[in-house]
């Protein structure tokens, strides 16, 4: 079987896929927008990516996205009749979405990721036009979570599989690590983009209400990833006079997440919107209790005061209460941590996931 995938070859979602489904003996080809580390795939997998002259890389109107979509459409075409594939899978219903359903192959699969449904259509009446448009030309949709699933629906009134990003629970285990802190220390932590709506600043400001509480306490903050609002979050820092207690990783190679989250003794996530949330899956892999907001896609994976807690989007003080008890308590933290392992075995096997959208490839007919 041949899928040629239209998706950004640059996110660990997209290396997920196409290297598991090449590991299941499916030839993958991929079509993206953007550079990507070549060495990140397995070496049977085939890429191309669209070499944008460097005129419309600086130009910065409206006009740049109508062009690069209108040169990504004919070599999308000659890929096609080059490499005759079995399926066209486009994941994200925006951007690679519209672009195959404007080259009109069939059978047509699209996969929904998260703000491409959540974000995308509210923003102008173009966008949703665009979103139905996409979802029209599709012989099958899948949503990643079921609260995606959901939004999905507004959209068309096609069935919808749900198929999770699940967790590659051999990679994602507890284990002993090297740490980047001492012996005796107790890491609050979390995995994750630097942008507002992941609630970083949210994290800083309970984490401080917590050390003001248990002064006697050597805690420690532990931040891992890069974004655009770094600088802004290690400001907060220094203002909230923490620099000494807190870890700024920046952008970490998706092979050593693993470690980090191992490094963690409680990870929180506050997001302010969540399709998913695949980095508390992954910190629950590792047997570690999780905090979490009340966005949709948390309070899908998370069971409350079973595998983690759940708290008030934006609410800090609650927050703060939540990470407090875990702290004080080792034989919660234990507890939460072992049930959110055995969720993740129970419900988001990333194998079986797999398995899951092979068996939809092979139900569609060619």
């Amino acid at each position: 079987m041949k899928i040629l995938l239209l998706a950004n070859p640059a996110s660990v979602h997209t290396v997920k896929w196409a290297n598991s489904l090449s590991d299941k003996g499916i030839d993958i080809f991929i079509f993206g927008l953007n550079k990507y580390d070549k060495n990140a795939f397995n070496k049977n997998i085939k890429i191309e990516t669209l070499n944008i002259p460097q005129l419309l890389q600086s130009n910065r109107d409206g006009s740049l996205t109508k062009i690069i979509y209108l040169l990504s459409v004919k070599k999308i075409k000659n890929l096609l009749k080059k490499i005759k594939p079995d399926i066209l899978h486009a994941h994200y219903v925006s951007s690679y979405g519209v672009l195959g359903a404007l080259i009109n192959f069939h059978p047509y699969i699209i996969s929904a990721w998260g703000s491409d449904i959540l974000i995308m259509p509210g923003r102008n009446i173009i966008n949703k036009k665009l979103i139905e448009f996409s979802l029209s030309k599709a012989d099958k949709i899948c949503a990643t979570s079921k609260a995606l699933k959901e939004q999905a629906k507004k959209y068309t009134s096609k069935d919808i599989e749900v198929i999770p990003f699940g967790i590659d629970i051999k990679k994602f285990k507890p284990e002993k690590v090297a740490s980047s802190f001492t012996n005796g220390n107790i890491v609050v932590g979390t995995v994750k983009t630097l942008e507002k709506k992941y609630g970083i600043e949210y994290l800083i400001r309970s984490f401080k209400i917590v050390k003001e509480k248990l002064p006697e306490m050597k805690l420690k903050l532990l931040i891992v990833g890069g974004g655009s609002q770094e600088n802004q979050f290690k400001k907060l820092v220094t203002e909230l006079n923490l620099e000494s207690d807190t870890l700024f990783t920046g952008y970490i190679n998706q092979y050593e997440i693993p470690k980090y989250h191992n490094m963690m003794d409680i990870f929180v996530s506050l997001s302010d919107s969540e399709s998913f949330g695949v980095s508390a899956l992954e910190a629950s892999a590792c047997e570690k209790p999780v905090v979490v907001s009340d966005a949709d896609g948390f309070k899908e994976i998370v069971k409350d005061s079973m595998t983690g807690i759940i708290v008030k989007r934006g609410n800090i003080e609650e927050a703060s209460i939540a990470i407090l008890n875990l702290i004080k308590n080792t034989d919660l933290r234990f507890k939460l941590g072992a049930a959110g392992r055995d969720c993740v075995l129970k419900n988001f096997n990333w194998n079986e996931n797999v398995t899951k959208m092979v068996e939809v490839y092979n139900s569609i007919n060619f």
